[in-house]
């Protein structure tokens, strides 16, 4: 039975001690919905957009892959391999520092920072297989956060914040030109595209943030669960992902997982629930949650994309069809961030609670958390 660790700190879990999973990580109605393999040809293959494809294929692939799976693997997006590798190395190295090393980035109540379990997991009594650090990719902020766990800088701090500028810089890129992909996968023209951009200024006011996560091997992965089913919050995100699979999104009619093939070079995107606001509800969320592995480490890292925190968010004109209403009514992320957490402890849909009309809570009724996962 693993203790807390030498340092006697009830938030660290030193996964390397576990020889079991103890109760506190064991989560029951894991395997309530069959898990189908994603990379196997069918109907329940993950879609794919490939950037280097004609532009008007890859938006229409983009607006099926939104629209009937809320997620796709995106492959030709032009960032380089080397640098995904060098990425990938260093976010290993950050949770391969002593455990007294990390906690002196530990994320504290209501910070948005830091190193620490998932943050969704306080709103659940038990704990999930993995580590965290979340950071603002901003050199300024990313320097001043990273100090934390690199007090007196050095090389390994020069080069985790060199190779993680790099990747934001690219990143950000990727974005913008995602974005204009998700606005004409609408169906707007160039000029409309060009007039969301003036009235709105999306992709000139989007916000990234990076959240890194280490899965250890787990001793009965059939317990133990990485991250917690969930919708992303905002527009949408990138998912980097090892070459050891464990993400899976969910499905309905039948209610399944698919399991995400690990494919090199790919990301993995993700739809937002401010998206699927943003779109008036055509191109929705997806429930999706990351599982462990008995023999293998996973490492993944999520590039969040989303709006200023005192930007209100609500249905663009031209994703709401003539004589129809907005589907949703406009809110702020910092709001919606509030009704997400009553949402998380009632077992509700954060979308249905901001929904505007009927339609729009029918179209919310995805399922819960609670009925995802039997039991908090």
């Amino acid at each position: 039975m693993p203790t807390p660790s030498h340092l006697k700190n009830p938030l660290y879990f030193d996964f390397r001690a576990a020889r079991r999973v103890p109760e506190s990580h064991a989560w029951p109605g894991l395997h309530d919905h069959p898990v189908v393999d994603g990379g196997a040809p069918g109907p329940d293959a993950v879609p794919v957009v490939d950037l280097r494809e004609a532009p008007a294929a890859a938006v229409d692939r983009v607006a099926r892959a939104a629209e009937q799976w809320g997620a796709f693997l995106l492959t030709g997006h032009g960032v380089p391999a080397a640098l995904l590798a060098r990425v990938e190395e260093q976010v290993a190295r950050l949770f391969a520092l002593p455990a007294a090393d990390k906690m002196r980035a530990v994320r504290g109540p209501g910070d948005a920072c830091g190193y620490g379990s998932p943050p969704i997991s306080s709103f659940f009594s038990k704990c999930m297989w993995s580590e965290g650090y979340t950071f603002s990719p901003a050199p300024a902020s990313l320097r001043r956060d990273l100090r934390k766990l690199w007090p007196k800088a050095g090389q390994d701090y020069n080069t985790f914040c060199d190779v993680m500028e790099e990747f934001h810089k690219q990143m950000r890129a990727l974005a913008d030109k995602l974005l204009e992909l998700f606005l004409k996968a609408l169906g707007l023209t160039d000029d409309q595209v060009s007039s969301v951009e003036a009235e709105r200024r999306i992709a000139e006011t989007m916000t990234a943030t990076m959240h890194l996560n280490w899965y250890p091997r787990c001793p009965d992965p059939r317990r133990a669960l990485g991250l917690i089913a969930h919708t992303d919050s905002g527009f949408f995100t990138f998912v980097l992902q090892s070459l050891v699979p464990g993400l899976q999104l969910f499905r309905h009619a039948p209610d399944r997982w698919v399991a995400v093939p690990a494919v090199p070079g790919a990301f993995v995107v993700n739809v937002g629930d401010l998206f699927h606001i943003l779109t008036n509800g055509r191109f929705h969320s997806v429930y999706h949650r990351a599982v462990v592995n008995r023999d293998l480490d996973r490492i993944s890292l999520g590039y969040f994309l989303g709006p200023p925190p005192h930007a209100e968010v609500a249905p663009l004109r031209e994703a709401v069809p003539p004589g129809r209403s907005p589907a949703y009514r406009a809110v702020t992320w910092p709001e919606y961030m509030g009704v997400r957490k009553k949402a998380f402890t009632t077992g509700a849909s954060a979308l249905k609670m901001v929904a505007a009309t009927a339609e729009a809570e029918a179209q919310a009724e995805l399922p819960s958390t609670a009925t995802i996962i039997s039991s908090r």
